[in-house]
């Protein structure tokens, strides 16, 4: 039987993060986040810092300023070397064992495994900037702007990387509404869709 693989895209703030942990300790599997980022940096030579920035988000907030930043006079940039890698270890992984894979264009790289199911996380701006004050220590005067300006980044890189357009329902099997739901009920829902 081949290994059963949940996805999670999400944007800033609506606890995609949290839910892909918690659904991966209620099904007893291993959740891909952190560590995903330890793999990535220790084969790419690179610092965590700078694959956790690089290997999610584009230097500018578009595709256009993604495509010329730090690129050599034949195009290619580090951000590719780190997308090369990322793909072969998120593949490896699905290959390896069951598991959850939070962000970093997993859903993408395993798109055509029958075995994945794609989830996007999402939720509204007041309902994100009340958790990134709350959970993160964000300042409370103007987190919002700091919610645009990451999922910005994060749209900006999945379009480049992927050709597809971040958060785009069509790309994800599921859409859940954290905010409305709640981080208990969508951990629920994945469960049992698992």
């Amino acid at each position: 039987m081949s290994n059963r693989i949940i996805t999670i895209s999400r944007e800033f703030g609506s606890g995609g993060r949290t839910i892909g942990k918690q659904t991966a300790a209620v099904l007893g599997i291993p959740c891909y986040d952190s560590e995903l980022l330890e793999k990535i940096a220790k084969e790419s030579g690179f610092t965590q810092d700078y694959v956790a920035l690089a290997g999610e988000y584009a230097a500018g907030g578009n595709w256009l300023s993604q495509a010329l930043s730090a690129r050599d006079y034949q195009g290619h940039s580090y951000q590719d070397d780190l997308w090369a890698i990322q793909q072969r270890i998120i593949t490896e992984l699905a290959e390896k064992e069951s598991c959850v894979i939070v962000g970093r264009c997993a859903d993408f790289i395993l798109k055509d495994r029958a075995d994945c199911l794609r989830v996007f996380i999402h939720s509204d701006m007041e309902h994100r900037a009340k958790r990134i004050v709350e959970q993160y220590g964000e300042r409370p005067d103007s987190p919002e702007k700091r919610l645009r300006d990451k999922d910005k980044r994060r749209a900006a890189y999945y379009q480049f990387y992927t050709d597809m357009k971040w958060g785009n329902v069509h790309n994800y099997h599921i859409a859940l509404d954290s905010g409305a739901l709640g981080i208990d009920k969508c951990v629920e829902i994945l469960a049992n869709l698992y």
